[in-house]
């Protein structure tokens, strides 16, 4: 939700965290869902969720040599790109932890920022590792495409 200086709700938008499978295919092509809501992000149609911890997880896999090669990016234009991204999310502070919750590290990560930014959805692709974070966590877990279908649904 988006408020005014007063705290009346001005627009309701969704507030997503994008596992890192899904920054990176937006960046590796320029087309599917992963890039539209990479732009969807970027123009502010919904409310990206960043924690420091995310961001650093970002980097490293974006600016390893067969990501670089496959979306032609240098380092710092990889690095302008989170810097873009930044600018555009609301901060996640990670007040609480649930670690080890995922089989994953990386993907307690995803989580942590999830719910300590009460976030509407996770998006990615990795549905398998992420399956009981909707039970367990009550936080959704879902696809890009779903993911730009909720944020055309807001705009309409």
């Amino acid at each position: 939700m988006i408020y005014d200086i007063a705290g009346n709700i001005i627009k309701v938008v969704a507030s997503y965290v994008l596992d890192t499978d899904v920054i990176v295919a937006a960046l590796r092509s320029d087309r599917g869902a992963s890039r539209q809501l990479l732009l969807a992000a970027l123009n502010e149609q919904f409310e990206l969720l960043l924690s420091v911890p995310l961001v650093l997880e970002y980097e490293a896999v974006l600016t390893r040599p067969q990501h670089l090669a496959a979306c032609g990016l240098s380092i710092s234009e990889v690095g302008l790109v989170l810097d873009d991204l930044a600018a555009v999310a609301r901060p996640v502070r990670l007040a609480f932890r649930w670690r080890p919750a995922l089989s994953d590290p990386d993907d307690d990560m995803v989580l942590e920022t999830a719910l300590n930014g009460n976030a509407s959805a996770i998006v990615t692709f990795n549905q398998r590792d992420f399956a009981r974070v909707g039970g367990d966590f009550n936080c959704a877990v879902i696809l890009p495409a779903a993911a730009l279908q909720e944020i055309r649904s807001f705009s309409s």
